[in-house]
């Protein structure tokens, strides 16, 4: 059985995430997303709401399991029993990053390899950073997040009052 992990901290989940989880969902027999807790960050959204949307909109996925995970990739990994590792890439600044975290990876866990998914062209531009700014000013959502993830961007700047239309 090909367990995979696929993770990120999807601050929000966007289409160009959700095609990277449908893409390897083709691939693997079971793929966990693992959602970053990262303490140097500061998130918009908090893990388990991360979770809570990832599990919507990943619903009709049967192979996907969506985890939440802090620490080492590495060390999660093993501990879910995955020996792939699935990044999604969208240019080459992202795939020289990926590449020496991959390295790195492989030299703290020989046995978790890494594959990369380019993003689909009309994703390639996208990214949480882009639709949270879009969702601060009001903008039209709908292309780039699930109406779900949009209702809770939306609640998330009104309450944070950043919402500026």
């Amino acid at each position: 059985m090909l367990r995979a992990i696929y993770p990120g901290s999807f601050d929000p989940v966007t289409y160009g995430h959700i095609d990277i989880i449908q893409r390897s969902c083709k691939i693997v027999d079971e793929l966990i997303v693992g959602v970053l807790s990262n303490k140097a960050k500061m998130p918009l959204f908090s893990v388990e709401e991360r979770v809570k949307m990832l599990e919507e909109v990943t619903k009709e996925f049967d192979n996907v399991r969506i985890i939440p995970f802090h620490g080492l990739l590495v060390d999660f990994a093993s501990r879910m029993g995955a020996g792939l590792v699935i990044r999604g890439l969208r240019a080459i600044t992202d795939f020289e990053y990926e590449l020496q975290m991959s390295q790195t990876n492989h030299k703290l866990e020989p046995n978790v390899e890494t594959m990369f998914l380019t993003t689909s062209i009309e994703y390639s531009y996208l990214s949480s950073t882009t639709v949270k700014e879009i969702a601060a000013f009001g903008g039209d959502l709908s292309q780039f997040v699930p109406e779900a993830v949009a209702v809770e961007l939306r609640k998330k700047m009104n309450t944070k009052g950043e919402c500026k239309k």
